[in-house]
């Protein structure tokens, strides 16, 4: 090979190995970690493995995700806001547990202090166990008014996304539960699979793999839309029976704090749009029943500003809320 084929080689190796970085753009030298601030196999656990997977193509190099579960995430986040800004430790989290930090009182940053990577947008869905006596979403509402308080529902802790959709459920119907919070999403489901909850309501990709093997049963998905499941099957909208229930369901994703060096916020954002629109993302949200989205910059602002009104204002009136969200500046949906 002559000098100048090997040069062109050389050239052309460089752009399929990371399409992100210009000549002078900044670029990772050791592998890159994204603290995941839930157990694994949650939905936060599982978007981080299959967008990290991805971005490590366009990065140039490796993505280690490390679990650090506790306080409903919010060890975690505070361990990597407290981090250098230097590139090399990255946040994965939904929408929902970062906007509920500071309403619940357990972080004093708030969701405008990150900028976000959104790749799935996953809905809550209502399951039971598959040998629950609870055929149907009315029956399941029938038995929470009979029971007061007695009906458990397992969730991810609080101000998670699956407590927000027991609790957006609770001031729709006009029932009470007793809520079970677990240390995150994939142990809340196995309450649910066990017998130990009569419920679960968190997210589909959560849920999908025990739907899938018949170990739990939906009642219906918290959105205006059914959804399909590959392997499993449609599951009917909640809006069939309480026709005016919000769109309830999390984004997720990476995020970094809003002050990290331009330069290195540029070059996440190379390695990511390609690897959110790669055919093994697209793969996975069809199997598990949730929307491949890429959403980055101003987009994932705007969806996280919108989605802060329903999460603060939902948790104010369910009454959790340490912080009112007026306080934190969030105006009512």
């Amino acid at each position: 090979m002559t000098k100048r084929a090997a040069l062109i080689a050389l050239f052309v190796a460089t752009l399929g190995a990371g399409v992100a970085y210009g000549s002078a753009g900044w670029r990772p030298a050791r592998p890159v970690t994204v603290v995941v601030p839930w157990p694994a196999g949650g939905s936060t656990d599982m978007t981080a493995r299959i967008l990290g997977s991805q971005m490590e193509r366009f990065l140039g190099q490796r993505i280690v995700i490390v679990n650090t579960p506790g306080a409903g995430g919010s060890i975690g986040m505070k361990e990597v806001w407290d981090r250098p800004r230097d590139g090399y430790t990255w946040a994965a989290n939904s929408s929902t547990a970062v906007i509920s930090y500071p309403v619940l009182g357990q972080l004093d940053i708030t969701h405008r202090d990150w900028l976000y990577f959104y790749v799935l947008y996953a809905p809550n869905v209502i399951a039971v166990p598959a040998n629950s006596p609870y055929r149907t979403l009315r029956d399941l509402a029938e038995a929470m008014r009979a029971r007061p308080g007695a009906i458990r529902v397992s969730s991810a802790g609080a101000g998670s996304s699956g407590h927000l959709g027991a609790e957006t459920f609770r001031l729709a119907v006009g029932v009470t539960y007793r809520h079970v919070p677990y240390a995150g999403g994939a142990p809340a489901v196995i309450a649910a699979v066990q017998g130990e909850v009569e419920a679960v309501m968190q997210l589909s990709m959560e849920v999908a793999e025990m739907l899938k093997a018949g170990r739990l049963r939906a009642l219906a998905v918290m959105s205006r839309s059914p959804l399909t499941i590959e392997g499993y099957g449609t599951i009917p909208s909640i809006t069939q029976v309480i026709p005016n229930f919000p769109d309830t369901g999390s984004y997720f994703g990476l995020m970094v704090p809003k002050d990290t060096p331009a330069d290195i916020v540029t070059a996440i954002e190379g390695a990511f749009r390609p690897a959110s629109e790669a055919p093994a993302v697209r793969l996975f949200a069809r199997q598990n029943g949730v929307v491949a989205v890429s959403l980055a910059g101003r987009q994932a602002t705007e969806a996280t500003e919108q989605k802060a009104r329903r999460v603060a204002w939902t948790l104010y009136e369910a009454g959790l809320a340490k912080k009112s969200p007026t306080e934190l500046g969030i105006p009512r949906p």
